[in-house]
């Protein structure tokens, strides 16, 4: 029995773009599988701990769960998208002065949900940081260098 298939466009990182999708294909699945972007990882594959963090339309979203045929119409940006002109984000930057990672698994799900908080909050407090980071898991605990980069970046992109 073949599975019904369909096309769906959206705007990938600036890009509008096309894929063929079937009904049961996630974002993650088509980000990296259709276009080879790859920040984005599936961990836990229940949209518990961040690492397949993606935005639509501008919000954070759990790619594993999200339905491909969702975006259809949608903008959609991944980690990639964050360095602009090959020159690295002030939040990455931070990460990298930070030390803000370790085996870097974590890290595009931190950054991307990073990103919307500080162009929704430009200065957040550490609780504020804490509380919208909260669904983000680091393996290898880098929690307060993580901390230390995005009060870095907020201050440095004030």
């Amino acid at each position: 029995m073949s599975v019904a298939t369909r096309t769906i466009n959206f705007t990938l990182n600036g890009a509008p773009v096309s894929a063929t999708i079937a009904p049961h294909h996630t974002l993650l699945e088509v980000v990296r599988d259709t276009f080879g972007l790859n920040g984005a990882r599936e961990s836990c594959g229940q949209g518990l701990c961040g690492c397949c963090t993606l935005m639509v339309n501008g919000q954070s979203v759990s790619g594993c769960l999200s339905l491909a045929a969702f975006a259809d119409g949608a903008t959609v940006t991944t980690v990639e998208n964050l360095a602009v002109d090959g020159k690295l984000s002030p939040l990455q930057t931070a990460f990298i002065e930070c030390g803000a990672f370790q085996c870097g698994f974590c890290t595009s799900g931190f950054l991307l949900m990073a990103t919307e908080l500080l162009a929704s909050n430009p200065k957040p407090t550490e609780g504020e940081i804490r509380n919208h980071l909260s669904g983000n898991l680091c393996r290898c605990a880098t929690y307060p260098e993580v901390m230390r980069a995005v009060q870095l970046a907020a201050e440095r992109m004030a």
